[in-house]
């Protein structure tokens, strides 16, 4: 029974230990998925509902809904976590209790068999009694260690008891947790079901829309189009003053990556190599809330047929009076504005570039050396789209477009 006992202690110690991990865990997971959540619902807030920015705002809910059904999942597991301890701990409860009689059961034995020897005289009768010299002392021995071991027995019933205690209010602990985690899922369960028939809601009203829909993303293609013909132009100008300087003064050593690319001096080349070596570890281009609501490529939204956008960066909506920062550090090579972009940044960096468009109020100017973080410019608020503050944030190396998520650290 004993070792019994000992094997089933380690058992369990060993199971809860790795329990205890996975709770962690998806504890972890939990806090996470609803601070995504209570940012996006922010946002959402934030930005009325208009025309202009329906399918920024469908994008949210996607994200949200996406969000939650995750977090759901998170609190499925968690339950089931906390069932397989409550099982358990019932299990031990159980070993405890019938540890801790079998422990009275032997103690009353012991106090019944003492009543043998109740005083001194029976005691010194019982050794005198020996038949013996040696029997006497093994008498005596037995004696002495009988009354260690009901001492010790005593004082193991205490002990005992205070675990299956300690072990009772954990039990109760776990089940009170358990209920606070069923209360939760039970409410997100209920804001899934709300955001999805608002999704649906604004799908059906963009769809009897579609016309004025398909206008503002031709619109939106147009004004993209220029956006990504005045960097072009502005790389191909960059790449041939470079060349052009090369030749001029062969000893800068500048040299281009490819044929035809950037000729850059030794500092370039240290940077863009720095700049490629931190792919996955670039900073995000701003701060505080966020939410990206366009990513790179071509984007399809959701249930609506025949809605396609092409993107060349990532769009990243925040919140009113964000700053832009960069990335990396760098160069401002230009600062311009094309339609519908407001005000852009480009900022070199070696053979890469970054941009930032939708800015007002640029606080650099072409030529300034800046560092990884530091701001280049407030984020435009557009009050014609509910209020939407949007970056848009593009990454090319050469004349070649990239995605940035993959370098951005999340």
């Amino acid at each position: 029974m004993r070792i019994y006992f000992i094997f089933f202690l380690f058992l369990f110690t060993v199971t809860l230990s790795a329990q205890s991990i996975r709770t962690r865990e998806l504890e972890k997971q939990r806090k996470t998925l609803l601070t995504d959540i209570d940012n996006t619902n922010q946002l959402l807030n934030e930005n009325k509902k208009t025309t202009s920015n329906v399918l920024n705002r469908l994008n949210l809910v996607a994200q949200q809904i996406n969000s939650r059904k995750n977090l759901l999942e998170v609190l499925t597991k968690e339950m089931t976590v906390l069932d397989e301890e409550i099982s358990f701990k019932e299990l031990q409860i159980s070993d405890l209790e019938r540890n801790l009689q079998q422990k009275k059961e032997n103690y009353a034995a012991s106090i019944r068999k003492i009543y043998k020897y109740k005083n001194n005289q029976d005691q010194l009768l019982f050794i005198l009694s020996a038949d013996d010299f040696t029997q006497s002392f093994r008498r005596i021995l037995y004696l002495k260690e009988y009354t260690a071991w009901r001492k010790k027995q005593a004082e193991e019933i205490v002990v005992e008891q205070e675990r299956l205690e300690i072990e009772r209010e954990r039990l109760k602990k776990n089940k009170a947790e358990k209920q606070v985690i069923a209360n939760l899922k039970k409410n997100e369960e209920q804001e899934l079901a709300k955001e999805e028939a608002e999704r649906k809601t604004e799908v059906a009203s963009l769809q009897r829309n579609a016309k004025k829909l398909q206008a503002e993303l031709a619109e939106k293609r147009k004004q993209a189009a220029n956006l990504n013909s005045k960097i072009e132009k502005i790389i191909a100008e960059e790449i041939a003053a470079a060349q052009k300087a090369a030749k001029a003064q062969p000893k800068t050593e500048r040299k281009a990556a490819t044929t035809g690319g950037y000729a850059m001096t030794k500092e370039e080349q240290a940077l863009s190599t720095s700049f490629a070596n931190n792919k996955g570890k670039l900073p995000f281009p701003l701060k505080g809330n966020y939410k990206i609501v366009s990513r790179f490529g071509q984007q399809q939204y959701g249930d609506l047929k025949n809605v396609v956008f092409n993107s060349n960066g990532i769009e990243i909506e925040t919140t009113s009076g964000n700053m832009a920062k960069a990335v990396f550090d760098g160069v401002v090579t230009r600062v311009f504005v094309v339609p519908g972009f407001q005000t852009s940044v480009i900022v070199r960096h070696g053979n890469y570039l970054t941009l930032y468009s939708y800015l007002e109020q640029v606080i650099v100017k072409q030529g300034d050396k800046v560092k990884t973080g530091q701001d280049l410019g407030k984020i435009y608020t557009d009050k014609e789209k509910g209020n939407s503050t949007i970056l848009h944030f593009e990454l090319w190396k050469e004349q070649s477009k990239l995605n940035p998520e993959p370098w951005l650290y999340k």
